[in-house]
């Protein structure tokens, strides 16, 4: 089925429960701190729910219709289409939602083009895992994850005498029915709005703690789930000229807490090993169709990025002079650089696992590793194409109340190339993606959302062919001749 945004916003009110603060949320649809984030994930089903986008968008299987991200793709033509599609839904929020309906998405698809590795470690537990994915397609399911420990908080001692609980996600209890969960995990980004959550481990688990390598779904209503959210940035933001982004496009991140919570062994996908908790997702397709998603994404946001530079040089006047120039070139350079790569997953796509088509592995860490290595020095420049011009503007775009001072804004903020309300919506949206608290929150998420650039370069060395390498030297080196001296 393909989900409507009105259907999805019902979804949302199911009973979950968000702290923000100390204030417990019963609905986020409609409270100010999430309400208009959460219409942003009801555009997006509505958008790709639209029958005119249906051939884009979506695929038929059995006589039924399913979101495209959701595709097992066979072949490089059923990669590109999906690739297209998901650049598309990256389109509707600009690149700006990282953990979109599409990433985990893609995970599940992954893992379930080779449910054999979770089999040939617990029988059954593979089952669990096409079940499910069979499941969260056809329900077009808002999935999003929680895959790592709380930082910092191992120890069970905080100062001398004073003991607690290891605050990591366990397993505390099991009988034949499913295991009982309590403990933390990071960072279920976009819970507030999903339908379920996946629980598992990108990072590796040592196997003395292998009780926490538990890999799971749970939907959010389950007795004893709860989200702790970081202060929702959309909440102090009274006009959405203002704060552009902050206004709609905040995402969310918060601290998954279970407390005594029960999961049934059909809802369980590996327990109680810490090697495979990790590796399952790079024996299987798994990270590597969530993290084309990623690399799609920030491409649409490098599009906003370069045409906000432009247009932004070009009301105040300065898009003629050749170091500006410069700079713009080389955005445009940088935003064909991610598109190239992205395109690239695609043309060196590789036939695996048997029968399926996943794009190229290698080319998808080097793009992960592009864009953690890039996005700083991006958003610098157009900081510097910027410079103190946001700090002109007034504080909110309510002076527009009094009819004076409108007037006066009006008289004096606007410029030959364009007049001051424009100009001043142009500087806010800017400001959004360089200065404010949404924006430094930015910055953190494409350092890290792949895990730390240390990893990601990891992933990259795992994949590379160094025989092949080894052998170009060595092809060389074969064709240099010693002298022969006498």
């Amino acid at each position: 089925m393909l989900l409507t945004g009105k259907e999805k916003l019902e979804r949302m009110r199911d009973g979950r429960i968000v702290y923000l603060g100390a204030e417990r949320i019963d609905d986020v649809t409609t409270h100010p701190a999430f309400r208009n984030a959460a219409h942003t994930v009801a555009e997006l089903y509505d958008f790709k729910s639209d029958p005119a986008r249906r051939a884009e968008l979506a695929f038929e299987e059995d006589g039924e219709w399913f979101s495209l991200y959701w595709k097992q793709c066979r072949t490089r033509e059923e990669l590109a289409l999906r690739m297209l599609a998901l650049r598309k839904l990256a389109d509707v929020t600009f690149g700006m939602f990282g953990r979109s309906p599409d990433h985990v998405a893609g995970m599940v698809t992954g893992l379930s083009m080779k449910p054999s590795v979770l089999d040939a470690l617990h029988p059954g537990f593979g089952d669990n895992l096409t079940r499910f994915y069979k499941h969260a397609r056809k329900n077009d399911l808002y999935l999003c994850f929680a895959t790592s420990p709380p930082s910092g908080v191992r120890s069970t001692e905080l100062f001398p005498g004073q003991q607690r609980d290891d605050p990591c996600l366990r397993v505390v209890a099991e009988d034949d029915q499913g295991v009982t969960l309590s403990g933390m995990k990071m960072l279920a980004t976009g819970a507030v709005f999903a339908d379920e959550v996946w629980i598992g481990n990108l990072t590796p688990i040592d196997e003395k703690h292998k009780a926490e390598s538990i890999t799971c779904a749970l939907p959010f209503n389950t007795k004893g789930v709860s989200l702790w959210s970081r202060r929702a940035y959309e909440s102090t933001v009274q006009h959405e000229l203002d704060y552009p982004l902050s206004y709609r496009l905040d995402e969310g991140d918060c601290m998954l807490v279970c407390d005594s919570v029960k999961v049934p062994w059909e809802r369980v996908f590996l327990h109680n090993d810490g090697v495979w908790s990790r590796r399952m997702y790079i024996e299987t397709p798994a990270n590597c169709y969530a993290n084309s998603q990623s690399n799609i994404r920030f491409w649409a946001k490098m599009s906003l990025i370069a045409g906000l530079a432009s247009k932004i040089c070009e009301a105040n006047g300065i898009d003629k002079i050749p170091a500006v120039r410069e700079l713009l070139g080389r955005l445009a350079a940088l935003e064909a650089t991610i598109g190239g790569m992205v395109h690239g997953q695609i043309e060196g796509w590789e036939a695996w696992p048997e029968g399926y088509a996943t794009p190229n592995r290698r080319f998808m860490y080097a793009s992960l590793n592009w864009c953690q290595e890039h996005h700083t020095e991006i958003i610098d420049i157009l900081r510097t194409l910027l410079g103190g011009l946001p700090m002109q503007m007034p504080a909110s775009i309510d002076i527009f109340k009094d009819p004076e001072l409108k007037s006066r804004f009006q008289r004096w903020w606007g410029t030959a190339n364009l007049e001051a309300l424009p100009r001043m919506k142009l500087y806010k949206l800017a400001w959004d993606l360089v200065g404010s608290e949404f924006a430094g929150r930015h910055q953190l998420y494409e350092k890290f959302y792949a895990g730390n650039s240390i990893v990601v370069r990891n992933q990259s060395d795992r994949e590379a062919p160094w025989k092949e390498f080894h052998g170009t030297v060595e092809r060389l080196l074969n064709r240099v001749k010693a002298p022969e001296f006498k």
